[in-house]
């Protein structure tokens, strides 16, 4: 189902991945010029960003319509214009993990441990707060479909009873259908899912960290394959970023390396 392309080199670790305008943006941990910048041609380097005050950072997303991108900091969220590279921020007052924008071009910010997903605008004023079951407490990542539900991922390295799932959810926040269960390594299990990307004909792209593997979903939650495996990638990923035009997969190591994956479609619902 994936072919590798291409790698970026190993470096500092890498907490996000997204690309606008022909342009590949990584988030790296680093104390300045955290953002080191690519083409998506030959994955050359063009340039750094700096983020002023971004100590700690967790996840970076981007947005067409607003021409920013968005990262979560330790306990707020940095939002850089691409224009001119400013930096402004704003609190969350929880502790910020995955990012995602909505088909409104809002900003989903899911909070760790508290299992509670924070909507904002482009310039930060809260929109709403909700809560999901106390099951999903260890809740990752959020992205919004078309339809308007949500596909969540959780799952926690130190609980071994729990589960390790991606779900839909129904606006109302509650839950439609999910994937996964108790912790494992098999086609139907998952350890860690910890970031999500949804293409658009609702295919749904998790990294199952732990495993060393990136799965394939079907809009229904049910398993497809291996996008790619432990050998292809050879570390945990921790960050997806699809590129559905050009069907090209990025795939955030621990390691600190990007895995650009080729999308070989199979009957996936698209030509």
């Amino acid at each position: 189902m994936g072919r590798v392309l291409h790698t970026l080199p190993e470096g500092n670790s890498v907490w996000g991945v997204t690309s606008l305008r022909n342009l590949v943006y990584v988030l790296r941990n680093k104390t300045s010029q955290q953002i080191s910048v690519y083409d998506t041609d030959f994955y050359l380097f063009q340039r750094h960003i700096n983020v002023p005050q971004l100590d700690v950072m967790a996840d970076m997303t981007a947005c067409a319509r607003n021409k920013c991108l968005y990262i979560a900091g330790h306990v707020d969220i940095h939002r850089v214009a691409l224009s001119d590279e400013v930096v402004t921020k704003w609190p969350v007052h929880d502790e910020p993990y995955g990012l995602s924008v909505t088909n409104a071009h809002t900003i989903l910010v899911t909070c760790y441990g508290v299992g509670k997903i924070k909507e904002f605008t482009t310039r930060g004023q809260q929109l709403r707060d909700f809560k999901v079951s106390q099951c999903m407490a260890s809740l990752w990542h959020t992205i919004q479909l078309s339809s308007s539900e949500l596909i969540m991922c959780y799952g926690c390295t130190a609980d071994r009873l729990g589960f390790h799932s991606v779900c839909l959810v129904a606006p109302d926040c509650n839950i439609v259908k999910a994937f996964g269960g108790a912790r494992g390594s098999g086609a139907q299990q998952m350890y860690t899912p910890m970031h999500l990307a949804v293409d658009r004909n609702g295919f749904v792209f998790v990294a199952d960290c732990n495993n060393c593997r990136v799965l394939l979903l079907s809009p229904e939650l049910t398993y497809v394959c291996e996008v790619a495996s432990r050998e292809q990638l050879k570390g945990e990923p921790q960050r997806l970023y699809l590129d559905d035009d050009r069907r090209r997969l990025y795939v955030a190591l621990r390691t600190g390396q990007v895995v650009i994956v080729i999308i070989v479609q199979q009957n996936l619902g698209s030509e």
